[in-house]
C-alpha cells in the first residue's frame, strides 16, 4: 500500500469503508446498529498546516509490534505476509502499541471478541478481501489516488516518474490550475518554504 499524503482531502471515505469491511453485514447502514459497533482501522490524521494523512497499519517486516508481543497475538500471514492478529490471545498489554513507531494501533472491541472484551483492532490488511483477490477496502474507497495498492516497486517507480516530470514542469504557468484544492496549494507552498523558493505563485 502506498500512502500519497498530498492527494488526501480528508473526507474519510477509507476509514468508513473499513469500518464496514470489519462489521457482521458488511454493508453502511446495517453495521451502524451492530453491537459492537464496526471501528476502522485506518484513521485520518491532522498534521502540519492542517495536511491530513491517511495512517494505517504498514505491516512492517520486521514488525516491532510482533517482535515484542509477549503472547503471539501478533502474527506473520505466510501468504501475503501481512501482520495479522489472534485476538483470542491479546492480553491488552499494550507492548504492541508502545513499539509501533507509527502510531497506528488502537484497543477496541471487535466483532471476533464481542462487546465485552477490547483487544489489539489494528489495520489486518483486509485478509479476507486479499484471498478472494481483491484489493483492501481503503484503498477502492478512495477517490482520490491518496491510497494506492499494488506492487511496491511498481508504486514507487509510478510516484518517481510522475515527480520528476511535476519538477521538470513547475515553473510552467499551466501547471497551476486555477481550481487546485486549498490542501495541495498548501502543500506545495510549504514543500517550497522547506525547499527555500518561498511561497508558490498564486
Amino acid at each position: 500500500m502506498m500512502v500519497r499524503p498530498e492527494r488526501c482531502i480528508g473526507c474519510k471515505h477509507c476509514e468508513v469503508a473499513c469500518a464496514v469491511e470489519h462489521s457482521a453485514a458488511r454493508e453502511l447502514a446495517a453495521a451502524l446498529g451492530e453491537t459492537p459497533v464496526s471501528v476502522p482501522r485506518i484513521r485520518v490524521e491532522v498534521g502540519m498546516s492542517y495536511l491530513t494523512f491517511p495512517n494505517r497499519c504498514r505491516h512492517c517486516d520486521p514488525a516491532p509490534c510482533l517482535q515484542v508481543c509477549p503472547t503471539n497475538a501478533l502474527v506473520r500471514d505466510e501468504r501475503t505476509g501481512l501482520v495479522a492478529q489472534e485476538y483470542a490471545r491479546c492480553i491488552r498489554c499494550t507492548a504492541c502499541a508502545m513499539a509501533c513507531p507509527f502510531g497506528v494501533i488502537q484497543f477496541k472491541p471487535v466483532l471476533q471478541t464481542g462487546p465485552e472484551r477490547v483487544v489489539n483492532a489494528k489495520c489486518d490488511g483486509c485478509l479476507d478481501r486479499r484471498a478472494r483477490g481483491e484489493v483492501p477496502a481503503c484503498a477502492e474507497a478512495c477517490k482520490t489516488g491518496a491510497l494506492v495498492f499494488g506492487e511496491v516497486n511498481e508504486l514507487i517507480r509510478s510516484d518517481r516518474k510522475s515527480f520528476t516530470l511535476r519538477m521538470l514542469t513547475s515553473r510552467e504557468p499551466e501547471v497551476e490550475a486555477p481550481g487546485m484544492p486549498a490542501n495541495l496549494r498548501a502543500f506545495r507552498d510549504l514543500m517550497a518554504e522547506l525547499a527555500g523558493l518561498g511561497p508558490s505563485a498564486e
